[in-house]
């Protein structure tokens, strides 16, 4: 009974959402995609010709954002262990980021091209049990912070979905020995209960 409660509850709220409104009027495939907007304009984030990889891409927002963004010029590489529908413009991707072939395809299909943006809104399945979610979570992040130190232009860019915890103020610390400039952002589409947080590393400098 409580859990229907619950769900009920959540969807009341999912549904008056005014986010969810404004991806269903604007085409957007979440609510999600108004983080990664906000964050982008305001921190000039997406520029034309650009190489990007969005890790943890599906239902696929955060890549509809990017090649809104970009025009039809410039490469969006993307990825996901869930299957996503197709987007124009978009290469997907899918397969397991904890696994090695995962990386191994993203560098397939990057080429030569060595990702200018590396954007990722992944998160673990929640299991409600908040230490071992906190844990999955930031093993998926420090995950792509190596893979954006090896594979980012020098100067490129990493804008990752972190929760706050106990290993936040390390991987924030990690994050500001590999990039100039590093911003903490909490976008308004984000929930007000939820503890999320997105961390911006501009111009990398270091390798880990």
């Amino acid at each position: 009974m409580k859990q229907g409660k619950t769900s009920n509850a959540w969807m009341r709220e999912h549904v008056s959402d005014f986010y969810v409104k404004q991806a269903k009027m604007q085409g957007y495939r979440s609510r999600a995609a108004y983080k990664l907007l906000e964050i982008a304009e305001r921190d000039h984030l997406i520029r034309p010709n650009m190489t990007v990889v969005d890790l943890g891409a599906a239902p696929g927002s955060w890549s509809q954002v990017v090649r809104r963004t970009m025009g039809d010029h410039g490469l969006v590489v993307a990825l996901d262990i869930l299957d996503m529908e197709p987007l124009p413009g978009v290469e997907f991707i899918q397969d397991d980021f904890r696994e090695e072939s995962a990386v191994s395809k993203l560098k397939e299909k990057l080429g030569n091209n060595q990702p200018d943006l590396v954007i990722s809104d992944m998160a673990p399945n929640i299991s409600g049990i908040v230490t071992n979610d906190q844990a999955r979570s930031m093993y998926l992040a420090e995950l792509a912070l190596l893979f954006a130190v090896e594979q980012l232009n020098l100067d490129g860019s990493f804008l990752v979905k972190v929760f706050q915890g106990s290993e936040f103020d390390s991987y924030l610390r990690d994050m500001r020995l590999l990039f100039k400039n590093v911003l903490i952002r909490k976008p308004k589409a984000s929930r007000n209960r939820s503890n999320e947080l997105y961390l911006l590393g501009m111009k990398k400098i270091n390798k880990l």
